[in-house]
């Protein structure tokens, strides 16, 4: 009887030790970083990547509104209907943060598209790689019919809406 109680305190002593080491330890700290911003005016502005890199993310606004007197200036061009320029869409809401798209139009086509997405928490992990996988999805499809990134439904969902309402600039 005094073997079982022993081996039973022991027991019980253990895995309480155990679960409070557990308790006790976090998980490391991932630094993050807001992703380079996308020249897409070409304005010169971040053509040196190490000065980009270096800044702070809040330090730079972005334009409030597209250039729509450089697209006015350029005029259509294609037969796609898409006016040449910078547009950016409105900001579409999700859970876990806000996501704005924005697009460059040369030629009647999306040459270049970029976003402002947050970067905190589980969103620093998830993302990057799917905007980066949606951006490419945009100049591939020309269209705001891009596939949603597995793992990403918000995300995608967010940058679909925002792209559409640029693309409705662009055509206006």
């Amino acid at each position: 009887m005094r073997r079982s109680t022993a081996a039973a305190v022991g027991t019980l002593t253990g895995a309480a030790l155990i679960v409070g080491v557990r308790l006790s330890v976090s998980a490391p700290v991932v630094p993050t970083a807001a992703p380079p911003a996308v020249d897409l005016a070409n304005s010169g502005q971040d053509a040196d990547p190490e000065a980009t890199s270096s800044k702070k993310p809040s330090s730079k606004k972005p334009t409030a509104k597209p250039t729509e007197e450089a697209a006015d200036t350029e005029g259509e061009a294609g037969g796609s209907g898409l006016k040449n320029g910078v547009f950016k869409g409105s900001a579409a809401k999700n859970p876990y943060g806000t996501i704005q798209v924005s697009i460059k139009i040369s030629g009647g086509k999306i040459t270049a598209a970029d976003a402002t997405y947050p970067v905190t928490g589980d969103s620093a992990t998830i993302n990057p790689p799917a905007i980066a996988a949606l951006k490419q999805d945009t100049v591939q499809a020309q269209s705001a019919d891009v596939d949603a990134v597995s793992g990403a439904t918000f995300t995608s969902e967010s940058y679909v809406k925002s792209l559409q309402a640029a693309i409705d600039q662009a055509t206006a």
